[in-house]
């Protein structure tokens, strides 16, 4: 892979070795912003900063370096790519054309979570800048030879860092098997404001959540919810809920806001991420917003279970932007 940084451009895409292993950085050198993707750690999101009040500030609650996500990323997957099912799978069984399948390579209390590829070594397809964009590409391939998931797909993930602190996320899914194969997809990206989220308020784009039971899994029933269809404090929530997003209304369809520091976080993802997993950790530190092609569990229920075609492929893809708090949002 060759990579060539221009003084001159604004924007810059590099590789660099520092924390115990090696991070892509994408670059908007008039603003200051960056995103910083660990191509060992799954391709995992670890930073995304900003300037804000003559200070550089990381919207993202991640990993400290290579010993911490070797130590600690089990302990709330922070960034995780959620593939080929997100959230939890019952019982860590599934049925698929007739023959019975378990899939636990982790646990919790019962259950498997978040997918198999969660901590994936990606390999580095191109970094590139410009004077509009810093991107870079990263591929993964699955081989099949999981017993619990023995079906091949090859899988490329893609990062833009545009102007106004617009990031983008775009994952595509190519089934290399002769047969249909199950497919589900999300993140799990942790994002924090300020010190706590009980200043901050939270706005989805949505009136209807999946219903849960005790084991947070699905009924099959869907809820009528208008709560957080406008802007609410998160003091004293506690959610770990799945709603399903009004992708006919105007975006953005999640708004994540702290008047006390004075940021927003905008989400816009397109039709292939329909589900919004919200979680919010004990700590309070920061809230979990999952963008998800399926609620949990789909390998069972079925409920926006993606069938991928033999040699067919899907795309998955949202935006992240940052703005002030006195910024209208625009819809971009």
């Amino acid at each position: 892979m060759e990579q060539h940084v221009d003084p001159s451009r604004p924007f810059s895409a590099e590789l660099i070795e520092r924390n115990g292993w090696k991070e892509v950085v994408l670059c908007d050198r008039l603003t200051g912003t960056s995103a910083t993707i660990i191509p060992s750690a799954g391709a995992i999101l670890n930073q995304f900063e900003v300037m804000h009040q003559g200070q550089l500030l990381n919207i993202i609650d991640g990993l400290k370096d290579a010993d911490d996500w070797k130590m600690n990323f089990t302990n709330g997957f922070k960034s995780a790519k959620l593939s080929p099912f997100v959230c939890r799978l019952h019982r860590s069984s599934y049925t698929w054309e007739g023959k019975r399948y378990t899939a636990d390579k982790f646990l919790l209390n019962g259950h498997a979570i978040h997918g198999l590829v969660y901590d994936a070594v990606h390999e580095i397809e191109f970094l590139t800048a410009s004077a509009f964009m810093a991107e870079c590409k990263f591929f993964y391939r699955y081989t099949g030879d999981y017993p619990g998931y023995p079906f091949a797909f090859d899988m490329n993930i893609r990062y833009r860092l545009e102007d106004s602190n617009r990031l983008t996320i775009t994952t595509t899914v190519h089934n290399r098997s002769e047969h249909v194969i199950p497919i589900a997809d999300g993140w799990h990206p942790y994002f924090k404001l300020g010190t706590t989220i009980d200043t901050a308020t939270l706005q989805i784009n949505s009136r209807e959540q999946i219903e849960f039971n005790q084991e947070l899994l699905p009924t099959g029933n869907v809820l009528r919810d208008e709560k957080w269809h406008t802007a609410r404090s998160l003091k004293g929530e506690k959610l770990d809920n799945c709603f399903k997003l009004k992708m006919d209304e105007p975006l953005p369809h999640c708004t994540f806001r702290d008047e006390t520091v004075g940021l927003q976080l905008f989400i816009y993802p397109e039709s292939g991420y329909p589900y919004l997993q919200v979680y919010t950790p004990d700590h309070r530190k920061s809230i979990a917003l999952e963008n998800l092609s399926s609620p949990p569990d789909s390998f069972n229920n079925q409920i926006g279970l993606i069938k991928l075609g033999p040699l067919d492929s899907h795309t998955f893809s949202t935006r992240f932007r940052i703005a002030s708090t006195s910024e209208i949002n625009d819809g971009q």
